[in-house]
């Protein structure tokens, strides 16, 4: 197996405080911790076999981790001597390591997975029924479809052909009706549908993704894609965005093109997502938020050697405007390959990344290791808080997705075609972290919200009236207590397929007995607001969350 370099200097711990930075020194194997106001991070595990390129959270509290199978042998083996044969494969034929592993939140542990055809650079879903569907990949993989189930003992199941086109670098959103719709990929200017019905037609043709396509660079691949409420999917790519109705493959509207013009999709990495949807409001409004990316001819750039600074621009669009515009903001940071993960108080995280260059083989540059807080209900010009910085680079083939604790969970980087340890300058990174943003601090703790009830694992229904009840030690303000519920995501090269951050209609606070209150709320009403499926459900008090409880919507 391929074997990092050890490191001979200890890790210390390091503390930030507001006024003054001092330095500890510890004993080996102590963890980085951070002054709560910027954040602290975690080192969970020294390696974990592979890199993080894809990750999703599972309702068993498990991530299921995958690269690719043509990086060479892994860091890990598979289990009880076995081997993966396949004669397609572009490295190794035979193959006794793993290239996928599932990711135990509670015990801190990893177990290898199998995958049997090539994964890399691939899309996927949750189900209603909470299987991950993961779709396409490259060369023997591309018209896979795999499901994993979330069992202690369930491994990777594959179906061969369960797509009617090659999927690479694709992007898949979940569906009102529990199908997934696939959209695009290399040289596929088009879409699909899984499960597949008897009456639908294997492939539809989708021109948008023609005219976003820069010649030779591309500009368009992972689409950010979101589910409207009103049914329709916004779409975007390269530098601008359509709504599309998919059921009759017909553009509903056309959005402008962002001011700056420049490319936000892969290369050209940025990352977006669409703000938490308030159903408090009588009128709910929905807005998308792209950050980051590079400027046009970066990526040209980039294949000679020179490596042009990313892009330090927001773009933030209410699409429920019957004229939306583009608002520009600008980031504290200039930032390409980031990730951008909604937190349980509406919050956005914007995490990893480089400050020059592109995704893409070795075409990164400058890590940007502090992430950025961004408060989307704050008035522009004061949104943006830099926060504590991690001490490992994550770059091209990065990831970050919350988990029902409220920390991020922290992976990958491999800017290069096989695992390389030695001899780069960001070697390939097996080492998994987490993030605890500054709501986790123990400060907090008489602010912070515990749900006694419902228990986790709940079925909940559409437009439900809901009790929820839960305790405080501290104060309980009522005015600043709300409820909300987030759909985890399926997260690799900078996009949260799926992510999505709900605000429910809440009242009636009552204080129960000591401590302990009661809110009610009422469930989203419609599938277009949630989709069939697994939810984490947050009571969050003055912007502290509590632990989530588990909650499927059938």
């Amino acid at each position: 197996m391929a074997t990092p370099p050890r490191s001979g200097h200890m890790i210390c711990t390091l503390v930030f405080s507001f006024l003054f930075w001092q330095l500890f020194t510890a004993g080996p194997g102590c963890r980085i911790l951070t002054h709560a106001a910027g954040g602290e991070w975690e080192l969970l595990l020294k390696n974990i076999g592979i890199t993080a390129m894809h990750m999703q959270l599972l309702h068993n509290d498990r991530v299921v981790i995958f690269d690719r199978t043509d990086f060479g042998e892994s860091n890990i083996s598979l289990p009880d001597g076995k081997c993966r044969n396949d004669p397609d494969d572009t490295v190794l034929s035979i193959d006794c390591t793993a290239h996928s592993v599932e990711y135990d939140v509670a015990t801190n542990s990893i177990r290898a997975l199998t995958v049997q055809t090539d994964v890399w650079c691939s899309s996927g879903a949750v189900m209603a029924n909470g299987y991950l569907i993961q779709t396409g990949g490259y060369n023997d993989g591309e018209r896979v479809a795999r499901i994993f189930k979330p069992c202690s003992s369930c491994d990777w199941e594959e179906v061969p052909l369960g797509l009617a086109a090659r999927r690479w670098y694709a992007t898949n959103h979940i569906l009102p009706d529990n199908r997934q719709i696939v959209i695009g990929g290399r040289r596929q200017f088009n879409y699909e549908f899984y499960p597949k019905s008897g009456n639908a037609r294997n492939v539809y043709s989708l021109p948008f993704l023609v005219e976003t396509n820069d010649p030779k660079i591309e500009n368009n691949l992972y689409p950010f894609v979101y589910l409207h409420t009103d049914g329709n999917l916004f779409i975007f790519a390269n530098n601008r965005a359509i709504l599309f109705d998919y059921s009759n493959n017909v553009v509903v509207k056309t959005f402008p093109t962002i001011p700056d013009g420049d490319p936000r999709c892969y290369p050209s990495t940025g990352s977006a997502v669409m703000l938490p949807l308030n159903l408090q409001e009588p009128s709910i409004e929905v807005e998308v938020l792209v950050c980051g990316g590079a400027p046009k001819g970066s990526f040209t750039q980039a294949s000679k050697g020179n490596f042009v600074g990313a892009l330090k621009t927001c773009a933030r669009i209410k699409i429920t405007d019957p004229s939306p515009q583009w608002v520009m903001e600008t980031m504290p940071l200039a930032r390409v390959m980031g990730d951008m993960t909604l937190l349980p108080n509406g919050d956005v995280l914007i995490i990893n990344g480089a400050s020059a260059g592109t995704a893409g083989w070795e075409y990164g540059r400058d890590p940007v290791q502090n992430p950025v807080l961004y408060k989307p209900d704050k008035p522009i010009g004061s949104r943006f808080e830099v926060l504590n910085p991690s001490t490992i680079p994550r770059m091209y083939h990065s990831s970050a997705i919350l988990l029902r604790d409220g920390r991020v969970l922290v992976g990958g980087s491999n800017p290069h075609i096989y695992y390389n340890f030695t001899g780069v300058l960001y070697p390939t990174e097996l080492r998994l972290e987490a993030f605890s943003p500054e709501y986790l601090d123990s400060g907090f703790s008489n602010l912070r919200p515990i749900i006694t009830s419902p228990a986790s694992q709940s079925n909940i229904g559409y437009g439900q009236d809901l009790t929820v009840r839960f305790s405080v030690t501290g104060t309980l303000n009522p005015d600043m207590l709300s409820v909300t519920m987030l759909a985890p995501s399926f997260t690799t090269h900078s996009f949260s397929m799926n992510q999505r951050l709900l605000v429910l209609k809440s009242g009636n606070v009552k204080n129960v007995e000591k401590s302990t209150f009661t809110i009610s709320v009422t469930t989203p009403g419609s599938v277009n607001l949630a989709p069939f499926g697994y939810y984490i459900l947050f009571v969050v008090h003055q912007g502290i969350p509590s632990e989530g409880i588990w909650v499927q919507i059938q």
